[in-house]
């Protein structure tokens, strides 16, 4: 199975990535830490484009190839990329979950942004202004959508634990 977070940064989106590939024992494929990885390099010194997505796509079919669960942890603002984690599950035979995150309190989301403590080493968080002015296109399906602003973590991953239990009883 194929669990893609989908969101603005300071969402919580990591936390529940996190939390959900903990608990299923998945493999949590992260953007953030692949595109640091390739700021570090000599030869990716600036702007990574999309070529940390490209990395993400190969990693998660190949763990997908090899029978396991995969949970990623990106923006994924454009249709693009939801196209291309929709090629992923169908090339390698496993379903798709998409997981949109929401804080639709302005002033906590905010918060979040501001106090975010960074967790992977030279990786410069975005401020406020660059997370309002992100583009982040309508879906053209309805994802599943958790709001950290009325959820706790802990009520949030139940919510999508309870999900995932319906989808694979579904046979979806």
């Amino acid at each position: 199975m194929l669990i893609v977070f989908s969101g603005l940064p300071g969402t919580g989106k990591t936390t529940l990535a996190k939390g959900l590939a903990a608990t299923l024992g998945a493999v949590y494929v992260r953007i953030d830490t692949i595109e640091q990885a390739l700021r570090d390099s000599a030869d990716f010194a600036g702007d990574v484009g999309r070529t940390g997505y490209l990395i993400a796509y190969e990693l998660a079919a190949s763990n997908l190839g090899l029978g396991g669960t995969v949970v990623v942890d990106c923006v994924n603002a454009v249709m693009e990329s939801r196209r291309a984690w929709s090629a992923i599950s169908s090339r390698s035979g496993a379903p798709l979950v998409n997981i949109q995150v929401i804080c639709s309190d302005t002033t906590e989301h905010r918060r979040r942004v501001e106090t975010r403590q960074v967790d992977i080493p030279g990786l410069t968080p975005p401020d406020w202004q660059s997370v309002m002015n992100h583009d982040y296109e309508p879906w053209d399906t309805d994802p599943f959508t958790v709001d950290t602003a009325l959820n706790s973590p802990a009520q949030a991953l139940a919510a999508i634990a309870e999900h995932i239990s319906v989808f694979e009883s579904n046979g979806i």
